[in-house]
């Protein structure tokens, strides 16, 4: 069969299984164009706001002013980070956004246990951080882990859902096992940025059966608001012996 025809068949074949089972937006719900809208109505993707440059060279914030280029913002500048970099696809809304769509999407995911979710988010997320994870070079792909206690509640861990994907397309091995969590935290919604970093300080730890010796290694989670969480894992992978370590994310609050 020559490419032309192979592409033809594989038109046809997307053609009728979106006859079949029409695509729906995974944020409101409408009917969408197959791959052309990748998982999003036309409506909901104009609401959503990828994060592009110039950004922080260390925490991948986005900076407010669309002009200049990317340099360290004055957090990172101030208490430099554990890990190298850290980058995310799309910028996370406000709690006062509710019904955004990418917010909508996310708490569906993790507080609505809808497991379906983590596939097209972590390919959303890994095609969107290309260029990002082009420069990294890693050798393993770490993600963030949930306390059992959490875990049994929620039945699955999204930030290994959306490492998988990572793990799928750029073909780097994943280790669920790495790091465990030790330390059952409280949410941090309404905690200020040192409460935070208080609040997370000893709740990882390395698996004692693993080896990240000099090892790069990329670390991922959902969504990254205060750094916190990334940076503390980031700092119990250094003191076990990790080399460079980087942080990928689905979505990144911008305040």
């Amino acid at each position: 069969m020559t490419p032309g025809c192979q592409q033809t068949f594989a038109d046809r074949l997307d053609w009728l299984v979106d006859w079949l089972y029409p695509p729906r937006c995974r944020s409101c719900g409408a009917r969408i164009h197959g791959r052309d809208a990748e998982y999003f109505c036309s409506v909901c993707w104009s609401h959503i706001q990828l994060v592009s440059h110039p950004l922080c060279t260390i925490c991948g914030r986005p900076f407010p002013n669309a002009s200049g280029d990317d340099h360290a913002c004055g957090v990172c500048l101030e208490r430099n980070p554990h890990f190298v970099r850290a980058h995310a696809w799309a910028c996370y809304p406000r709690e006062e956004m509710a019904e955004h769509p990418l917010r909508q999407v996310i708490q569906k995911f993790k507080y609505g246990r809808k497991v379906a979710l983590g596939k097209p988010l972590g390919q959303l997320m890994a095609r969107g951080c290309e260029e990002f994870l082009g420069q990294c070079h890693v050798e393993m792909i770490v993600p963030v882990p949930l306390h059992p206690k959490r875990l049994r509640w929620r039945g699955f861990n999204q930030s290994g859902l959306l490492a998988r994907q990572i793990s799928s397309v750029y073909n780097i091995p994943l280790d669920h096992f790495v790091l465990y969590r030790n330390k059952d935290t409280p949410p941090q919604t309404q905690l200020t940025e040192e409460d935070r970093r208080k609040n997370m300080r000893g709740a990882f730890a390395l698996n004692p059966r693993k080896s990240i010796t000099d090892k790069c290694l990329l670390l991922v989670d959902d969504v990254y608001t205060s750094g916190a969480t990334v940076n503390e894992c980031s700092r119990v992978l250094k003191q076990g012996g990790a080399g460079e370590i980087y942080v990928i994310t689905l979505a990144r609050a911008v305040y």
